[in-house]
């Protein structure tokens, strides 16, 4: 996501790219082509409210600012409620088309080993979360810095001709949406309180995946938790997590309130193909399955692709990154997306535009300030490049929390959503700003 997105914003400034994708010549455990920008964990970009929300936010900026990401997303989309979802396929062949056939783009299926030379010019590192063992070698020789990682988890993906409609029924959560194919957008699996307390026991009792040595204690993203990891953590966490059952009333018994829901969300233009909402999982395949056909409606469930999990690695950002994104002791090299410690798609795209935008504004001989931290694009940044304490640093979603405090936070004069609605007004007023800015240089 973050080196495509950082190709787009440079060529868009009239600079030269050479673009370097090891795969497919070099694979990794979770992609599955050689396509740019390929999605492989949810079909999610999260919420796409750009008044309530920091990650709706953060769409409305990047689309404000021309962004390939944004743009291949809002063409492949696909009903999600008020969530932005996509047909990951078409959106990852839409990217790669669009810059494979693109003049000052020059792609090269090759594997960098070692850190690029000052001779060079201007480089952006996006290695995303699946850096290869020899690059990551590399960096870590380069920074000094121990190494950091988590573990990302992957959910199931369900052929929808196999779920027993019988049990199941069509609604997004509290019926949100504009239309009636938004309100309808996510397929609920009821379950009663037994069903729940079966499930559950039979997830604590599943064969998981064993971690390889150097990896048993890297800890996991919170935001992408394996189901059973939340499971282990109380026999509750997941009835108020994914399989919460509040704002859906089952169509077949409307009276019966569910006491669990597990949710299903469109992974295809088709709808062929459903993903299971929040079911990241290190089950072994085998187990997956036994566990997954104990879902209300799933009892026969044909799976396109069961769970998976990999290690994400992540530099130390705070220590090593300055305000621009450039690596502190070879500033010629700038890093971006999941490689810098923001987590998600559209966190990772963001961090993309802004390094493209700066190395090429370098590149032609001027001088681009970062966007404040009142804007989305600048909390994150200024996150990852100090804000955040470098001893205790993970990676982090985009969230209001990061954003510095309303003028008036201390006299707890808004509600939470009043609250929200300003951090917005600023923030867009901000990057219209910023953008005015990145014009003016330009000319």
């Amino acid at each position: 996501m973050a080196g495509a997105e950082a190709t787009w914003q440079a060529i868009n400034l009239g600079v030269p790219v050479i673009l370097h994708e090891m795969r497919p010549k070099v694979e990794t455990f979770a992609h599955k082509s050689g396509d740019l920008a390929e999605m492989v964990c949810s079909n999610s970009f999260r919420s796409d409210d750009d008044t309530a929300n920091a990650v709706g936010l953060l769409h409305w900026e990047m689309r404000c600012g021309g962004s390939l990401i944004m743009d291949m997303a809002d063409q492949h989309s696909l009903p999600a409620g008020g969530a932005l979802a996509v047909d990951r396929d078409r959106f990852s062949e839409g990217v790669s088309t669009v810059l494979r056939n693109h003049p000052l783009v020059t792609i090269k299926t090759d594997e960098i080993t070692e850190l690029p030379p000052a001779n060079w010019g201007q480089v952006i590192i996006a290695t995303g979360p699946l850096t290869s063992a020899t690059l990551a070698q590399a960096i870590l020789k380069e920074t000094g810095e121990d190494a950091l990682a988590f573990f990302d988890a992957i959910a199931p993906i369900v052929h929808a001709d196999s779920i027993d409609m019988s049990r199941v029924w069509f609604q997004s959560r509290y019926d949100k949406g504009d239309t009636e194919e938004q309100r309808r957008a996510y397929l609920n699996c009821p379950m009663t309180r037994e069903d729940y307390e079966g499930f559950i026991d039979a997830l604590l009792a599943a064969d998981k995946t064993e971690f390889r040595e150097g990896e048993v204690d890297t800890p996991y993203f919170d935001g992408c938790l394996p189901i059973e990891v939340m499971a282990e953590r109380g026999r509750e966490t997941l009835r108020f997590g994914p399989m919460k059952p509040v704002g859906l009333t089952n169509e077949h018994t409307p009276d019966e309130k569910p006491y669990a829901v597990v949710q299903l969300r469109r992974d295809n233009e088709m709808g062929t193909l459903l993903n299971i909402v929040g079911f990241q999982t290190k089950m072994k395949y085998g187990a997956q399955v036994d566990v997954f056909k104990r879902i209300p409606g799933l009892e026969d469930a044909q799976f396109a692709r069961l769970g998976g999990i990999h290690r994400n690695t992540f530099i130390n950002s705070p220590r090593l990154l300055d305000g621009q994104m450039r690596l502190k002791s070879a500033p010629h090299i700038r890093f971006a997306g999941q490689i810098t410690g923001v987590e998600g798609y559209v966190e990772s795209a963001a961090m993309g535009l802004l390094a493209g935008r700066m190395a090429a504004t370098e590149t032609l001989g001027g001088d681009l300030e970062a966007p404040k931290n009142t804007t989305a694009m600048g909390a994150l940044l200024y996150h990852i490049s100090g804000g955040a304490i470098a001893k205790t640093f993970q990676p982090m979603n985009v969230n209001f929390g990061l954003f510095p405090p309303l003028p008036d936070a201390k006299k707890g004069r808004r509600n939470r959503k009043d609250r929200y609605l300003a951090y917005t007004v600023r923030a867009k007023l901000d990057w219209q700003g910023w953008l005015d800015t990145g014009k003016s240089l330009d000319a």
